[in-house]
C-alpha cells in the first residue's frame, strides 16, 4: 500500500492528537457478483490526498480536529472473525472518546460495528444508506453475508433505511414499511427525506453503502444498481442528519475500484471527507 492514512502527507496525526479514527478493513470472502471490495479501503487511501482539506460548504478544516489512519484489519475469510475483529476494534475507539470510521471492504464489516455503537451509546438508530434492503437472515448459508448486513443492524438497534431499490420478496417480512425509503418513491416526493430524517433517535450510526449512489456517479461498486440519488441530493439529507441528531460514527463500503477510472476512488474518499465535515466543520 503505497498511501498509509488519510490525506497522505498533509494530514499525519497521531492517535493521541486525533478525533477521528480511520479504520480501514479490506475483505471481501462474502461478497456473492463482482469481487474486490477489498481492495476498496487502499483505493480510498490512495486518491485521499488529492482532496482539498478546506470544505467552502462548511467553511471548515475538519482535518484540523485530527485525522489518524489506523492499519488495516485483516481476518481471513471467516466472517465471525471478521465481526468480531471490527466489534473489539470500534469499541476500544468509541472507549477512547474517538469518532470511527469504518471503510470497506463489503458490507460485513459494518456489522461488528453496529455491535459496538449500540452498546456504547442508548437511543441509537442506525441510518443504512443502500441501494440494496440486505434484509436476508441468511444468504448462501451464513447470517454475516452481506446481504444479511441490515437484519443483523434491527438485532442492535432500530433501523432507518434509504435509497433502496434492490430486495427478495423473501425479505418483505422483515421489511419495516414506515421505515424504508424507495429511491423511486423519493425521487417522486423528496420531502420524504424529512420523513426519514424525523424517525432518527437522538444518537445515530450511520453505514453507508456506496451503491446507494446512481452508478453514473459511482460505478466502481459490487452490485451497481440505476434509479439511485445524486450525490448533491443525498448528501444534502446527510448534511440534515449531522445537524439534527449525534452522529457516533459511520462507516462506508463497497467500492469496488477500477483500474481503468480512477474517478469513483476519489469521489468515496470526498464523501468520507464531506461527512467529517458535516460532524466537525459546523
Amino acid at each position: 500500500m503505497g498511501i498509509t492514512n488519510f490525506g497522505g502527507d498533509e494530514v499525519v496525526y497521531s492517535y493521541d492528537e486525533s478525533k477521528i479514527i480511520i479504520l480501514p478493513v479490506p475483505y471481501d470472502a462474502t461478497s456473492t457478483y463482482m469481487r474486490g471490495a477489498d481492495r476498496g479501503p487502499e483505493a480510498i487511501l490512495e486518491a485521499s490526498p488529492a482532496l482539498e482539506f478546506y470544505d467552502p460548504e462548511t467553511r471548515s478544516e475538519a482535518y484540523k480536529k485530527g485525522i489518524h489512519t489506523l492499519s488495516p484489519l485483516r481476518c481471513g475469510t471467516d466472517p465471525a472473525e471478521l465481526t468480531d475483529a471490527v466489534y473489539s476494534t470500534v469499541s476500544r475507539l468509541f472507549s477512547d472518546s474517538r469518532f470511527p470510521v469504518v471503510i470497506g471492504g463489503n458490507h460485513t464489516v459494518s456489522i461488528g460495528a453496529f455491535r459496538a455503537a449500540a452498546e456504547a451509546f442508548k437511543d441509537l438508530t442506525i441510518l443504512q444508506l443502500d441501494a440494496h434492503s440486505d434484509l436476508r437472515s441468511v444468504y448462501e448459508g451464513s447470517p454475516l453475508n452481506h446481504a444479511c448486513a441490515a437484519a443483523r443492524a434491527k438485532e442492535y438497534a432500530p433501523l432507518v433505511q434509504v435509497g433502496i431499490r434492490s430486495m427478495a420478496a423473501e425479505e418483505l417480512p422483515s421489511v419495516d414499511p414506515g421505515r424504508i425509503f424507495y429511491a423511486h418513491e423519493l425521487w417522486e416526493n423528496r420531502s420524504l427525506y424529512a420523513k426519514a430524517a424525523a424517525l432518527l433517535s437522538d444518537n445515530v450510526y450511520i453505514t453507508l453503502d456506496l451503491d446507494v449512489f446512481d452508478p453514473s456517479i459511482m460505478p466502481s461498486t459490487g452490485t451497481p444498481e440505476p434509479g439511485g440519488p445524486g450525490y448533491r441530493e443525498l448528501m444534502s439529507f446527510i448534511r440534515d442528519v449531522f445537524r439534527r441528531r449525534n452522529v457516533v460514527g459511520f462507516d462506508v463500503v463497497e467500492l469496488c475500484p477500477s483500474e481503468t477510472n480512477k474517478a469513483p476512488d476519489f469521489v468515496a474518499a470526498r464523501i468520507i471527507y464531506q461527512m467529517l465535515s458535516y460532524k466537525f466543520g459546523v
